[in-house]
């Protein structure tokens, strides 16, 4: 908002009910997600090595290196998830280079096939998680920059080999708790 323009002021009170469609929810999520991991991406990595000034790497610890972008977000949402809150977010791929950032369920895998071929879609459904209900959206993640692509098309792990600039390289999936589902009284 620019200096100087009005804004009404309403507080609301604490527990006053504000309904945003998990639609919505998993929107604001992924938008700072993939802003955060963009910026990281191309104003921190590439910079620092187009300068030379330090590499990412995978064994960024023992190398004193950067993580690359991937581990950094991987990182971020197994933070997230120490919190608490039920929040989760996480990388995956069709093609991943570990098993473990691969589709692990059937939603997901649905999810990951959906978006790689139309990536402006997103794919989201409600699941359930033994007796609670979470809202689950999977929203293509496309090659930013040279480093992902060089990593991915270079890694021995790797199942695909040719990726290029602007390629869904795979999904960012986010998922958050819903409230229970409220019961009916007679």
């Amino acid at each position: 908002q620019a200096a100087g323009e009005d804004e009404s002021e309403v507080r609301i009170a604490p527990g006053t009910e504000v309904n945003f469609s998990p639609e919505v929810v998993a929107g604001y999520i992924h938008a700072v997600i993939a802003a955060d991991r963009a910026l990281y991406t191309t104003h921190v990595v590439d910079r620092m090595q187009e300068n030379r000034i330090v590499i990412a790497a995978e064994a960024w610890k023992q190398r004193k290196a950067l993580p690359l972008p991937a581990q950094m977000l991987l990182m971020g949402g197994r933070v997230v998830e120490m919190g608490g809150s039920g929040l989760r977010y996480r990388l995956a791929s069709l093609w991943p280079i570990y098993e473990e950032n691969g589709p692990s369920t059937v939603f997901e895998e649905t999810g990951l096939k959906v978006v790689a071929e139309n990536p402006d879609e997103v794919y989201s459904g409600i699941i359930k998680r033994g007796d609670q209900r979470f809202f689950k959206a999977i929203y293509a993640d496309r090659a930013v920059s040279k480093a992902c692509v060089d990593c991915h098309n270079g890694h021995l792990l790797s199942s695909k080999r040719d990726f290029k600039m602007g390629d869904v390289m795979g999904a960012i999936i986010i998922s958050f708790p819903l409230p229970s589902e409220k019961k009916e009284t007679p």
